[in-house]
């Protein structure tokens, strides 16, 4: 790569960290079209390779639905791993934590973003997101849970494996 591609490609780099951030404030602040335009037009959003949401009416419909029965929330992103597959086209695995109120009950996790993000125009878009979790649990429980060979504890819903479990 010539220097001005490095430079190009450091551009790059910084917004897509900045998408990633801006779609974490969208959601937490519950504006939706902030969340609409993280994704492109045939974007797709999964929970655990479950399809939540394909295109991005379906994906601001489902983040809309789930926000319904969400209190406060807090998405924090620690890093994201990003890989370039041209020009225009880039992956990405993102870790965060969550802090959110579901269904009146506080809960605490990990998760991973594997994503695929596009270039529209200028701008970069979110094209797949598949939101893996490591482990979430009410806050009372995330100790049980996190040495837990069920560390995903969704209230209401029965312990399950961790999408990352230890080898």
């Amino acid at each position: 790569m010539d220097l001005e591609e490095r430079i190009k490609r450091l551009e790059d780099r910084a917004a897509l960290n900045d998408l990633v951030v801006g779609y974490f404030l969208a959601a937490d602040g519950d504006d939706l079209e902030g969340v609409r335009s993280s994704f492109t037009d045939t974007a797709t959003f999964s929970a655990s390779g479950v399809l939540a949401g394909a295109g991005r009416d379906a994906i601001v419909a489902f983040i809309k639905a789930s926000r319904e029965q969400m209190g406060l929330t807090i998405h924090t992103p620690h890093y994201a791993q990003l890989a370039f597959d041209g020009p225009d086209q880039a992956r990405g695995l993102v870790g965060a934590h969550l802090e959110l109120v579901l269904g009146g009950t506080a809960v605490c996790g990990a998760v991973r973003y594997v994503d695929e993000y596009h270039r529209v125009g200028e701008d970069w878009r979110i094209h797949s997101r598949d939101m893996r979790t490591i482990y979430i649990a009410p806050w009372q429980q995330v100790g049980d849970a996190f040495a837990s060979d069920t560390p995903v504890r969704w209230p209401g819903a029965p312990g399950a494996a961790s999408d990352y479990p230890r080898r």
